[in-house]
């Protein structure tokens, strides 16, 4: 990253180096325990089948896009963390991986039927991004393509020492760049959404 790019609230609360591996090996962790750790890409999966192209914003280690890959999309995965794609493409070579931040965010010849953002992404952007992140995101999505986002409410769903974004705002940065609300649920599993929730998954459809 360079000087003149945005520094991440990841970046503040991730805990250094050797933050990517330990992610990834939480959830190695919980897999090898039997638990499901692929809720978001079956929440994809259950809005659109494959093959469709799949720009997973925000991809971290890469869990959703390669499991999404596995499923048959065409996935490209996109971090600013220089060492969360490091490990991506160590554990995943058939899928592309990009470090870009997602607020300057430049893909040659994409336009993606979904986006989605999982893993507090939005929280965790850059103080001040909002707004360009959302759109260039939506620059990348295809007339009626929709925009997949779930991320934490209060300090029980979030990292410690990451901010609250109130979905207020992410809603209007939404509406402003063009992106019309479809559904929201209060879980990936798609359990009822109510206002005063912990967490949301806000599903938005770019107009035509």
């Amino acid at each position: 990253m360079t000087e003149m790019e945005p520094r991440t609230r990841w970046s503040e609360v991730s805990g250094g180096p050797g933050a990517a591996t330990a992610y990834q090996q939480r959830f190695d962790d919980l897999a090898a325990k039997g638990m499901d750790i692929h809720g978001e890409a079956a929440f994809v999966a259950s809005l659109m089948s494959p093959p469709v192209r799949v720009l997973d914003a925000g991809c971290g280690t890469g869990r959703v896009a390669t499991q999404l890959t596995v499923l048959g999309y065409h996935c490209t995965g996109v971090d600013a963390d220089a060492a969360m794609v490091e490990v991506a493409e160590k554990r995943d070579p058939s899928t592309t991986w990009v470090r870009q931040d997602l607020s300057r965010l430049q893909l040659r010849a994409q336009a993606f039927e979904i986006a989605v953002l999982a893993g507090n992404v939005i929280p965790l952007l850059a103080p001040g991004t909002l707004l360009s992140a959302v759109e260039r995101i939506a620059a990348h999505l295809q007339p009626g393509g929709l925009l997949v986002a779930g991320f934490g409410l209060d300090a029980a769903h979030l990292p410690q020492g990451c901010p609250v974004t109130p979905l207020a705002d992410y809603d209007r940065a939404c509406e402003v760049t063009g992106l019309s609300f479809v559904r929201r649920y209060g879980t990936w599993d798609r359990k009822p959404w109510h206002d005063g929730g912990g967490y949301a998954v806000s599903v938005h459809r770019l107009d035509d």
